[in-house]
């Protein structure tokens, strides 16, 4: 589990107890990497912290997100292959299902989406 995850998933997308790990971990990265010119933000939750990791990390690194860069090489394999493109449905709906308590997925799909969310419960035992 990242160390961030816990935090993003209660909420706390800034503050002293964020400010503390994001530099702890930081300080561990680069004790362990020495220089680093390129940080992947690789966890799902990272990206919602992009703004106090940009306060942590020194200016001069690079900071990628996997959202910027899977999206525009999804849209250039579609165009690459557009009998896969022809497949893809437009206009669709979602429907939320999770084995979580729906409250609690509806309030991190939330932050991720950033709108409501109505998810429906499921049990993977019936």
């Amino acid at each position: 589990m990242s160390p961030a995850r816990p935090l993003v998933e209660n909420g706390e997308l800034d503050g002293p107890g964020l400010d503390y790990f994001l530099r702890k971990y930081w300080a561990e990265t680069v004790a362990r990497a020495g220089e680093i010119d390129a940080l992947l933000l690789a966890c799902t939750h990272y990206p919602l912290l992009l703004g106090p990791i940009r306060e942590v990390v020194p200016e001069r690194v690079s900071v990628l997100s996997q959202g910027a860069i899977v999206g525009p090489s999804l849209a250039d394999y579609l165009v690459r292959h557009p009998e896969m493109e022809a497949r893809l449905t437009r206009g669709g709906t979602t429907h939320f299902l999770t084995t979580d308590t729906s409250e609690s997925f509806d309030r991190l799909a939330e932050l991720f989406l950033g709108h409501a969310v109505s998810s429906e419960g499921v049990d993977l035992e019936d």
